[in-house]
């Protein structure tokens, strides 16, 4: 633990250097002997926390990594903590998801004991004919996209409600008007309504949807509604973890 410690103190004396610090420099000022700084600056340099030029130390790239690392945590936490805010004022299971690199990613889910998931029985990304998440995914992307990711994952019947084939498929998602919400029920699972609205920022594809059960239904147009006027109000922060 001292020794973790005192290459922590290396780190943070190393970082107040834009232009680099000697080893005796950073002894005096780590207030550590300075053969126990040449040891921890050897290590920490092998590991690419440190580089060094000339006899002077810098922070190497795996600082940098780090950083980049706690960044993208602080965006998960962020999309957890707005979905768990709207899971309890609305009283809904919510979903976040993106189209990225041709497949759907369900990235986070936020749901309570009150108000349970939909069960993931048949894969999320095989099956976005059958949802309102991959439906809404699907309305993003240009017709030639479409038509790739359903020759890769075509429309197979999931229930007596699912759309039966890509071509009715590839008709229902060109009505839809331009962020429109998307409303599926059933398809994917007997006794469950979904809604999903679009987001879209930049090149990237991505939805915040709800789930209810069927004899729930009369709640689900008023639900996406709230969700709806919700994302309004927060998309600058959510477009800001867009990429999470």
């Amino acid at each position: 633990m001292g020794s973790v410690q005192r290459a922590m103190r290396l780190l943070e004396t190393v970082a107040g250097h834009a232009h680099g610090a000697t080893a005796k420099q950073l002894a005096r000022e780590a207030g550590i002997a300075l053969p126990t700084t040449y040891h921890l600056l050897r290590t920490l340099v092998h590991e690419g926390y440190l580089c060094r030029e000339k006899g002077l130390f810098f922070l190497g790239d795996a600082v940098a990594r780090l950083t980049s690392s706690g960044a993208r945590q602080k965006r998960r936490s962020t999309v957890a903590d707005t979905l768990a805010c709207w899971r309890d004022s609305i009283g809904v299971p919510v979903y976040y998801a993106m189209y990225r690199e041709g497949e759907i990613e369900v990235m986070c889910v936020s749901d309570s004991r009150e108000a349970p998931a939909v069960e993931e029985w048949a894969d999320f990304r095989e099956t976005g004919h059958a949802h309102a998440i991959g439906q809404c995914l699907l309305s993003q992307l240009d017709e030639e996209a479409r038509r790739d990711h359903l020759a890769r994952c075509p429309v197979q019947p999931l229930t007596r409600y699912t759309v039966r084939d890509n071509d009715a498929l590839l008709r229902r998602l060109a009505r839809l008007r331009r962020m429109e919400a998307v409303v599926e029920r059933q398809e994917y699972a007997l006794g469950t309504v979904c809604a999903a609205v679009p987001i879209t920022v930049g090149t990237t594809a991505a939805t915040m949807a709800i789930s209810l059960p069927a004899q729930r239904a009369d709640r689900l147009l008023p639900a996406v509604e709230r969700l709806q006027t919700e994302i309004g109000r927060n998309l600058g922060s959510l477009a800001l973890s867009i990429s999470m």
